[in-house]
């Protein structure tokens, strides 16, 4: 389930973006949308849930995982893109070999690369310890906001896998066990001591 959340994820950056003609009244919406069922969401529904698949749907007006979590990820990347001209979403190579074309890497180890790179890494650390630090969704999500005005300000360029987010967001929803996988993960992204090379960055 997690592949189909991707590549919906995807579908839909990429529909936005649209080969750098940006739809900038949706991206806007998205970036003070707090949740899929807000007022300002209604102007993104329409590239939204064209690219959902049905059994994904809300049946009784209350979002569902799949929703909740595509819809954060794709809101994380137009706060991200509100500061760059170029695409700021990239699927992350996980193959052996390196690819040339593409310096994308996943949220987390953006943020490592980020932190190798500035004397103030303790307030970043902060955030990100205050989000490994919770199991609750929503807590997440608004920490994840913070993180993403951090990254825009930085403008350095760096592709984010948003998919891959999606998918660790929809797991997370699913319980204890299933957060505390997702924020391990994270976690090894953040603190393990990658060479920037690691991660596509040049």
């Amino acid at each position: 389930m997690a592949f189909e959340i991707e590549k919906a994820t995807e579908r839909i950056i990429r529909q936005l973006y649209n080969n750098g003609n940006a739809d900038k009244a949706s991206l806007s919406a998205l970036r003070s949308a707090a949740t899929i069922d807000g007022y300002r969401a209604q102007k993104v529904w329409p590239v939204f849930l064209s690219n959902l698949d049905e059994q994904w749907l809300s049946k009784n007006g209350k979002a569902t995982r799949e929703e909740a979590a595509i819809f954060a990820a794709v809101r994380m990347y137009a706060l991200h893109q509100q500061a760059s001209d170029s695409c700021v979403f990239g699927r992350r190579n996980y193959s052996d070999k390196k690819d040339e074309e593409t310096n994308s890497c996943e949220l987390f180890e953006a943020l490592n690369w980020l932190k190798q790179g500035t004397d103030s890494h303790e307030a970043l650390d902060r955030r990100v310890q205050a989000l490994l630090g919770t199991n609750n969704y929503n807590a997440v999500i608004d920490q994840l906001v913070h993180l993403m005005q951090i990254i825009k300000s930085k403008k350095t360029g760096i592709q984010i896998d948003y998919a891959r987010l999606a998918g660790d967001l929809y797991k997370f929803q699913f319980g204890y066990r299933q957060a505390n996988e997702v924020r391990l993960r994270w976690g090894e992204q953040y603190y393990h001591a990658f060479k920037k090379s690691d991660t596509n960055q040049q």
